[in-house]
């Protein structure tokens, strides 16, 4: 009796808790410099899923990296996100960026690479990486592979 008690109630637990669909991961969006100094540029950008399951779990980033202009200046982080039940969320992601990594994607050396920077106003960013979803046993990870110009306000 006891063991019939303990098996319905596992049995229940694990069909009442939806994990047979995945996650769906959407785009990354709203690509934008948050800070712009004379060393450093803030970028931040929003990645939007779904979550089709009733149990939450947790998103984290897994070696991400920003390449500006085809050459590869920072790495992506974000905190590590809890996953609602059953619902859309988004979440941050941030990049420091040394503003000399920038001006060595330009072929034509440090000069005129931060003229022509300053005179288009506009950098090429690319992220490209994985997002790796967490919950119990259970892994998947989300490539990501964003491609945006973005204007620098001086």
């Amino acid at each position: 009796m006891k063991n019939s008690l303990y098996f319905i109630l596992s049995f229940l637990l694990f069909t009442s808790c939806s994990l047979t669909k995945q996650p769906v991961f959407v785009k990354i969006d709203n690509v934008k410099v948050m800070h712009f100094s004379s060393d450093t540029l803030r970028l931040k950008a929003v990645a939007f899923f779904e979550n089709p399951n009733n149990v939450g779990g947790k998103i984290s980033t897994d070696e991400m990296k920003v390449i500006v202009n085809g050459v590869e200046v920072a790495e992506v982080f974000s905190d590590e996100f809890r996953v609602p039940a059953k619902n859309t969320f988004q979440i941050p992601l941030y990049a420091n960026i040394l503003t000399k990594d920038i001006l060595k994607g330009f072929k034509t050396g440090l000069l005129s690479g931060l003229v022509n920077a300053v005179l288009a106003k506009k950098i090429t960013i690319r992220i490209i990486g994985n997002l790796q979803y967490d919950v119990y046993a259970f892994k998947k990870e989300f490539l990501v592979d964003k491609t945006e110009e973005i204007k620098i306000k001086l």
